[in-house]
């Protein structure tokens, strides 16, 4: 695997429903997971900036209701 200088590997762990989830997206798009993943992971960013902690505390709470 060839990575351009001006870009990093970042690995970390996902659940198996979560990876599934990403790899139809990844197919109906006609593209690979990983960049699916910086895209989506670019947006998270933007609104992060946008909006700051509230953004992480929105997610949090979402999160906490769909274990529910």
């Amino acid at each position: 695997m060839v990575v351009s200088p001006d870009k990093h590997f970042l690995a970390f762990r996902v659940s198996p429903s979560l990876r599934e989830e990403i790899h139809e997206i990844a197919v109906n798009e006609a593209r690979s997971i990983s960049q699916v993943c910086e895209l989506l992971l670019a947006e998270g960013v933007e609104a992060y900036k946008k909006d700051g902690p509230k953004f992480i505390q929105r997610l949090v709470a979402k999160q906490k209701l769909r274990s529910k």
